[in-house]
């Protein structure tokens, strides 16, 4: 029996549709000519220790038991923003909030957040539930961009503010790993900013 084909061709999808069907990512990735690897990624990290985030993660210790983080929106603003802030300001990378990109009728919707460096980017899609169709949308949006830039290496983190997930794409191999790991916040938040801050900051042979 032929495999029942999840995209079809006449439609149009946007980078939400990808959270909301109803399939397995490996199964969704692999009609747009990717596959997935769940595996522990080796992620870039940097080795100093980064004060200002030590400054956050208590904060955070202090505020969280009196925030509802019940919608996006709360964990956005609380979690997420003040997190990216401080990369930017520590990287001088750019940041663009719900940015528009559009490859074809099956790549287009809306970034969260994209970060540029010189060398190298970062996509963050952030959810109020489900990390695993968070992923699938994440590992889309990979691709997407994959089609309009030229690294062959591209990293991405889908999150619901207190958890993180990776995604890596090797645009060579067509290869998409999810990480198995998991950085929680407010605790995990000093390593956290050591792997964006390495991310952003890898040298133009790594990213490629």
């Amino acid at each position: 029996m032929s495999k029942i084909k999840i995209l079809q061709e006449d439609q149009s999808y946007t980078f939400r549709s990808y959270f909301e069907l109803p399939y397995e990512a490996d199964e969704i990735l692999a009609e747009l000519g990717y596959s997935l690897v769940k595996s522990r990624l080796s992620l870039p990290k940097i080795t100093n220790s980064l004060e200002k985030f030590l400054e956050i993660k208590n904060k955070l210790d202090d505020i969280l038991p009196f925030i509802n983080l019940s919608n996006e929106t709360a964990r956005r603003e609380t979690l997420v923003s003040p997190i990216l802030l401080e990369i930017v300001h520590y990287c001088h990378c750019q940041l663009r909030i719900e940015y528009p990109l559009k490859v074809n009728d099956w790549l287009k919707g809306t970034l969260d957040y994209l970060l540029r460096s010189q060398n190298s980017l970062l996509i963050i899609e952030a959810k109020n539930d489900d990390l695993t169709r968070g992923f699938t949308q994440l590992a889309v949006e990979l691709i997407a961009l994959a089609e309009i830039e030229t690294q062959n290496i591209l990293y991405g983190a889908v999150t619901m503010g207190d958890i993180w997930r990776f995604g890596k794409l090797d645009k060579n191999q067509k290869q998409i790993v999810q990480d198995i790991n998991l950085f929680k916040i407010p605790d995990d938040l000093l390593d956290l900013s050591q792997v964006l801050v390495g991310i952003l900051e890898l040298e133009n042979n790594e990213a490629n």
